[in-house]
């Protein structure tokens, strides 16, 4: 579900969001159109606006982890599990987290990566929310997803302040879903 289709249809945050974000041509490689949030967190209004339409979203549905993906993921993670009183827990890529971690495997358009999470950092039944920066294809946020499930937390949600058309999300009553996860988008991308 894009936050237009979400009752913040005509809010003018959204344009402002979509306005700071970015876009690189042939980054980082040719015919990319890369979305660059670097402008979006540099400006202190426009990133509080994205932090604050996430927390107004999830105030209340009772998530007591929310996730973030390595790397984009942990600009906006922290502050939005403060904000409703969650812990913060790191989806990083393989060899960053000094503990016994849990992994799971991901394939990319152009490879293959991995994900991981300390072992124990969520608890069988935590309720958790994912949040990355842009979801594309999907892979990265199912492999997420994936992973939580794995040590029996619930995926509420997934959210995103950035969706491209060609993710692999299916609409169900109206609503975008992610490997049968709901996924929430702020903005589609500029070219």
């Amino acid at each position: 579900m894009f936050a237009a289709e979400n009752g913040l249809r005509g809010d003018p945050r959204l344009k402002a969001i979509s306005d700071a974000i970015r876009v690189v041509p042939n980054f980082p490689k040719p015919g990319i159109m890369f979305q660059d949030i670097t402008t979006l967190v540099s400006n202190h209004k426009v990133f509080k606006d994205v932090v604050d339409i996430f927390v107004d979203r999830y105030r209340d549905m009772g998530i007591s982890v929310v996730a973030g993906v390595e790397a984009r993921g942990f600009i906006f993670a922290p502050a939005i599990a403060l904000a409703i009183g969650a812990k913060f827990i790191p989806l990083r890529k393989p060899g960053k987290l000094p503990g016994e971690v849990i992994m799971e495997a991901y394939e990319l358009e152009y490879g293959n990566d991995c994900l991981e999470m300390h072992l124990g950092a969520v608890q069988r039944g935590d309720r958790v929310l994912v949040i990355d920066d842009l979801v594309a294809t999907g892979g990265t946020l199912s492999a997420a997803i994936r992973l939580l499930e794995r040590v029996g937390a619930e995926v509420v949600e997934c959210a995103c302040v950035i969706g491209l058309p060609e993710a692999k999300v299916i609409k169900k009553n109206g609503r975008r879903r992610l490997d049968g996860k709901p996924l929430y988008i702020l903005v589609e991308p500029r070219q």
